[in-house]
């Protein structure tokens, strides 16, 4: 299946590069570009992307608005453009539910992995990169305090696949440590999602990581 893209970064130079790394993949095609946040967001109307590959710091309307709106209409998955040093820009799209973060140094290949990752519904791309993100800003950022209580909603085992995604594990991982198939470590997440009403396995795994599981 054809994992249609757009692509939203104000740099043209930049924005092309991506787009012809993108358009290399027999499997991804790039359904459209955007200059600016809000030209993404109108964008992904129009268009129905699978992914949006959204840059955060773009003119108009920031990448964080721009996932909110985004993520929050159900348009698309995003997978978010990002350097370490913008601590304000990662964790606020972690609360907007972006699906994961990508370095804008990635090489070519770990690129069309992570847009094929996100596509396939495990947002939590480049373990090393995600771990260290939810470690350093679930942990530094200031945000809403966590409360236990939420946990009353979970089974035991949706609680275990909770810490897991806390520890930035994939599937495949979490599925290795607590002896299930994937595929049932896949319904867990989806449902313990849903009963903690939240947008993304990134925002499960900061919150496991507030409440210290």
């Amino acid at each position: 299946m054809t994992i249609r893209v757009l692509v939203a970064e104000d740099q043209s130079a930049v924005r092309a590069g991506l787009v012809l790394i993108l358009g290399s993949a027999p499997d991804i095609e790039v359904a459209g570009e955007a200059a600016d946040g809000e030209e993404a967001v109108r964008l992904a109307r129009q268009l129905r992307p699978d992914l949006v590959l959204m840059d955060v710091q773009m003119p108009r309307l920031d990448g964080v608005s721009a996932t909110r709106q985004v993520v929050g209409e159900g348009l698309a998955d995003v997978l978010v453009l990002t350097t370490f040093d913008l601590d304000e820009y990662v964790f606020g799209a972690l609360r907007a539910g972006a699906s994961g973060f990508l370095l804008k140094n990635t090489d070519a290949r770990d690129l069309l992995d992570a847009v094929r990752t996100v596509a396939r519904g495990e947002g939590l791309i480049a373990p090393a990169v995600t771990r260290r993100l939810i470690a350093e800003f679930a942990g530094a950022a200031p945000a809403r305090t966590a409360d236990p209580a939420v946990l009353d909603a979970l089974t035991r085992r949706e609680r275990e696949v909770l810490g897991c995604l806390g520890e930035g594990l994939s599937n495949a991982e979490i599925a290795g440590r607590l002896s299930m198939a994937e595929a049932t470590v896949k319904t867990h997440v989806s449902r313990l999602l849903g009963k903690l009403e939240l947008r993304s396995r990134v925002q499960a795994a900061v919150l496991a990581q507030e409440l210290g599981l």
